[in-house]
């Protein structure tokens, strides 16, 4: 029979414990030990009998109790164990971290390679979870990205930073985006899968904006052929007509028709400087953000049977966004950048 010692401190723990903590379990665990020291010769059948569990729970916690002690039974895992996945988790996160995989099953067959341990899909969901990994979509990175060339970069922004928060100069980034006439799938919360119309055709809306650094207020000219180094000479004319005043220095990057002489010409007898981006740098541009917000807003889950009722919705938003929404551009529009790295980011070479 299994026998128990205590003192009278752990004894009025007990009586409080079984009655006040917050945990069933703890709370039935405490009751077990109490009825024991109370009468010393119920057998383990008797008391899981009246604490509604097995017998093997109350020996298991009496056992564990003249081991470890109360603090133990008070602990809502008292019998958690490391296991052989715990004490394989380095090699194996290692393994993953360099190489995700993309199912649980082939995380299971990884998990066999690296230690040979060979467990159940269940489990190694489990293991993967307690370690932070989750079922992430994968995002896209340009494959020739240049940390280094991104610092440097960012290093030179600074001082037109400082002087346009000081108003001695304004700091614009530019960028062109082209809106196809297309279906964009989203996720949205229904009861039943929900299908999106598609339309005919490769219809597209050209967009040439520029959103300044400090204000968030956003400038585009639009048009349905292509966006060209005279749109570009028009573009820069109408931002030196707005700000006739101060020193202008534009962000953009390296696309033919602005990088290219006539357009950095007409900028020079324009007072404007423009800042052209490090090759594959499109997250050194905060209006990428700009065109992406304005995607999710007029154009995901959004089915338009005319070319027209497509132009129209992305000129109205457009005509609208530095009034209606000023605070998200405010949020989003921040100059915060993230420098990537392509070396270091995950990806399956082919």
């Amino acid at each position: 029979m299994l026998t128990i010692k205590y003192t009278d401190d752990i004894f009025h723990r007990l009586k409080y414990e079984k009655e006040m903590n917050k945990s069933k379990i703890i709370r039935k665990r405490c009751s077990a030990l109490y009825m024991k020291m109370c009468d010393s010769s119920l057998c383990c059948d008797h008391i899981a009998s009246l604490c509604g569990c097995h017998r093997n729970s109350v020996r298991n916690w009496i056992l564990q109790y003249n081991r470890e002690g109360l603090s133990a039974l008070l602990s809502t895992h008292p019998y958690h164990r490391s296991g052989e996945l715990a004490s394989h988790a380095s090699s194996i996160l290692s393994s993953l971290d360099s190489s995700p995989v993309h199912s649980v099953k082939e995380a299971c067959a990884r998990i066999k390679e690296v230690c040979g341990v060979d467990r159940k899909p269940t489990q190694v969901r489990h293991f993967l979870k307690s370690h932070g990994y989750k079922f992430r979509k994968m995002g896209q990175v340009p494959g020739k990205a240049n940390p280094v060339l991104q610092e440097q970069w960012l290093d030179s922004l600074k001082p037109y930073i400082v002087a346009s928060q000081a108003g001695k100069c304004r700091l614009l980034f530019s960028d062109a985006v082209h809106f196809t006439l297309s279906a964009f799938v989203c996720n949205v919360w229904s009861r039943k899968r929900v299908y999106l119309k598609t339309a005919a055709g490769r219809n597209r809306l050209n967009v040439l904006g520029a959103v300044d650094a400090v204000t968030k207020e956003v400038f585009t000219v639009e048009n349905t052929t292509y966006i060209t180094a005279e749109t570009v000479e028009v573009f820069l004319q109408r931002l030196r007509d707005m700000t006739p005043d101060i020193p202008i220095a534009v962000v953009m990057d390296n696309a033919r028709y602005q990088h290219c002489k006539p357009v950095m010409e007409k900028a020079k007898r324009l007072g404007i400087e423009l800042l052209f981006l490090p090759p594959y740098s499109p997250n050194l541009n905060i209006i990428e953000r700009l065109w992406k917000f304005i995607k999710k807003s007029v154009l995901y889950g959004r089915y338009y049977d005319k070319p027209g009722k497509f132009h129209q919705a992305i000129k109205d938003f457009l005509k609208e966004i530095n009034h209606k929404h000023q605070s998200e551009l405010n949020t989003l529009l921040t100059l915060n950048f993230q420098i990537i790295d392509s070396e270091n980011a995950h990806f399956d070479a082919a």
